[in-house]
């Protein structure tokens, strides 16, 4: 109980990086003891991913939920350690210029697009004909994380083995080049769905770059289904409407100390269109929090 409590706690407090491999780590365990199970009790083993794998043509209607599932589900322990060592590197990486909403969403969208586009090739490609298919694990959305941080710090460098300082576009370009080599050995829709999840890391790191978040649409729907679970009415919000007493009054200065929120919106527009398009304001509260610290 003591360990159940203290991985509890770890969760809780951890950031979105942390919390997606403790997902991922802790549904590999649950799947791999259901197929110990299986297996001891004779029945096939398969039946245990089902549920969670991403099929490939009419099956996905009747198993809509699993175009989310599977990007969460591993069955090799090879495949999950090294999709959680390229999210765990890569991951840190990310949130040093962007934020944890912003990473656990492109996970989310990059698993999305690249379950999709193997769907999606499974049914229209002649190669697959008379086919079935099945997709698992995080492949996907790890590269769109890998490929938006390549492209948005292309010339941010890291240390391998063997060959010393590489730049991120160089293994970005590597890692693709391997998938499309890899086309040939078999797994051909689960290459499909890499590069869906490639896809998605490059629309998003140039869409940044540029100043737009095509990942905020979807934090806000969570924000508001969380707030909706949570039993508070989610508002929109409303215009203020100034009359010209209140246009001529003067504004007042703000002399309090800003909280840790208001410290954290200002860091993420100042990641995302630099210090020029802070305003005034924005720049005396920014001063007065490093004055503090």
């Amino acid at each position: 109980m003591a360990i159940a409590s203290e991985l509890k706690r770890r969760f809780s407090a951890g950031s979105i990086l942390v919390r997606l491999i403790y997902i991922n780590v802790a549904l590999f365990l649950v799947i791999r003891l259901m197929a110990l199970l299986a297996m001891l009790l004779n029945a096939p083993a398969v039946e245990v991913l089902k549920w969670l794998e991403l099929p490939s043509g009419d099956m996905l209607l009747h198993r809509p939920w699993t175009l989310l599932t599977y990007m969460f589900s591993h069955y090799d322990l090879l495949h999950i350690l090294f999709n959680m060592l390229w999210l765990y590197w890569l991951g840190r990486i990310f949130l040093e210029y962007f934020t944890g909403k912003q990473l656990g969403a492109l996970y989310v969208l990059g698993g999305l697009l690249g379950g999709l586009l193997f769907w999606g090739a499974y049914a229209v490609l002649p190669y697959f004909n008379g086919q079935m298919g099945f997709l698992i694990g995080a492949s996907a959305s790890v590269l769109a994380i890998v490929v938006a941080v390549a492209v948005y710090v292309p010339h941010y460098q890291i240390g391998l083995l063997f060959f010393g300082a590489v730049s991120l576009k160089w293994v970005a370009i590597i890692t693709i080049v391997i998938d499309l080599l890899s086309v040939v050995e078999g797994n051909v829709g689960g290459q499909v769905a890499h590069l869906g999840g490639a896809l998605m890391g490059l629309i998003y790191g140039l869409m940044m770059r540029r100043g737009h978040d095509v990942t905020a649409w979807l934090n806000k729907s969570i924000d508001w289904l969380v707030m909706l679970f949570k039993g508070r009415k989610p508002t929109l919000k409303k215009k203020k409407l100034h009359t010209k007493a209140q246009k001529a009054a003067p504004a007042q200065k703000n002399t309090t100390m800003p909280d840790e929120d208001e410290i954290d919106a200002i860091l993420d527009k100042l990641k995302r269109s630099g210090y020029g398009a802070l305003s005034d304001q924005e720049k005396e509260r920014l001063f007065m929090a490093s004055r503090k610290r």
